[in-house]
């Protein structure tokens, strides 16, 4: 285990690039995903506030021209969708930056969308560089689990990679949940029972991976539609699922309308599914739709590292035929599969060569992501091994 510091984080290059062209830039993500960290150590000579502090946050309630006076070289301020209309003050501060030419004086901090995204588009907007921090992807662990299955379980929040102590995920989740549910959901949403909402997370869980069918994830919960799109969404500002849409051509074929709901850490995900130790996924029933969603995940936290927006969609016929991801590069589609088998098997080859010739294009810009240990181009299919995903050059251009 590591200091938080001592975690490289492969957004930090981006960071500094918005930092050159931009007067504000904004860090945004899940709680605990490493933005304050990242945000202090990319920006050490910069003032630090955080607006959690009581104290702190009413003194730029009630005087926010004094309280950014206080800061004539600019600082970072945590979390500062507490105080929203401090935005506003910045304008007149960011145009004064602009004009003497002093860029990235000012590092915002948010873990809710809402709350932030509001409060730029309505004061600061053309005057943000925004950058969405996830929790680590594999590359960035200084030493990456050894087994997909430990990989998988305990996921990449920076807490349970950087510490003197080994935390248990068990503890730790239990932990953030409980915090996320006190302090976001009461924020945004005025739900009468919080065992109602928790239900709900839980349910988005056992469904991460699969076509969401709106309706019926209401009735489950015993809430209605409207509460369910409403959740939903607090889920998405919160950076903790996404909504990955169907591709939009349809290559003459029926297609599936519906997007398909992922987490964006697969330890949370395994938290809420009950899995309590790594060994359980050798066996468990929602070992292929984890598998997808950790690559899901994956190759999301590749792009937005690099400031990229996620533009990845999937792909499925009222057949079953299904791409797990499609995306364009320099207006050519990519393909991707995910197989949580250790060991290839020739018929995963099939339906991608299909797909290839629905789609009108190379076998060759099919990958399968698979469980095992190596990768290799079988035949005129390429498969990549989880432990390359991030690595290699085959999903470089995602």
């Amino acid at each position: 285990m590591y200091n938080l510091e001592m975690l490289p984080r492969h957004a930090r290059h981006t960071l500094l690039e918005l930092a050159s062209g931009f007067p504000v830039v904004a860090l945004t993500g899940p709680r605990q995903s490493g933005k304050t960290t990242l945000a202090r150590s990319t920006f050490g000579s910069l003032a630090y506030v955080n607006l959690e502090d009581l104290d702190t946050r009413s003194l730029a309630v009630e005087d926010p021209r004094r309280f950014l006076g206080r800061y004539p070289h600019g600082a970072v301020l945590d979390e500062v969708q507490r105080v929203p209309q401090l935005l506003s003050w910045l304008l007149g501060v960011a145009d004064q930056a602009v004009q003497a030419g002093q860029m990235g004086r000012w590092v915002l901090t948010g873990s809710q969308q809402f709350g932030l995204m509001d409060g730029i588009s309505q004061s600061l907007a053309g005057r943000v560089g925004m950058l969405t921090l996830l929790p680590l992807a594999r590359p960035e662990l200084a030493r990456p689990a050894q087994s997909l299955e430990e990989t998988l379980w305990r996921g990449g929040y920076p807490a349970l990679h950087a510490s003197s102590r080994v935390l248990q995920p068990r503890h730790w989740f239990a932990a953030y949940v409980s915090t996320y549910l006190e302090r976001d959901v009461r924020t945004l949403l005025n739900v009468g029972n919080l065992l109602d909402f928790q239900r709900f997370v839980s349910m988005c869980a056992a469904r991460s991976g699969q076509l969401l069918n709106l309706s019926s994830l209401a009735a489950d919960c015993g809430i209605s539609q409207p509460t369910a799109r409403q959740w939903l969404t607090v889920l998405q500002a919160s950076h903790l699922v996404a909504l990955l849409p169907p591709y939009h051509r349809n290559f003459g074929k029926r297609l599936v309308k519906a997007p398909k709901l992922y987490f964006l850490d697969t330890g949370l995900l395994c938290w809420l599914l009950g899995i309590s130790a790594p060994e359980q996924l050798l066996v468990h029933a929602s070992r292929g739709a984890i598998f997808e969603t950790w690559v899901v995940s994956e190759v999301i936290k590749h792009r937005l590292n690099r400031g990229f927006p996620p533009g990845l969609f999937f792909w499925r016929d009222n057949h079953g035929l299904e791409a797990d991801l499609v995306f364009e590069e320099g207006g050519v589609l990519h393909l991707v599969e995910c197989k949580s088998g250790a060991t290839w098997v020739s018929e995963w080859a099939g339906p991608a060569r299909r797909l290839a010739q629905i789609m009108q294009i190379p076998v060759t810009n099919v990958v399968i992501v698979h469980g095992g240990s190596f990768s290799q181009r079988v035949g005129d299919t390429f498969a990549l091994s989880w432990r390359d995903l991030g690595f290699r050059a085959a999903l470089e251009r995602a």
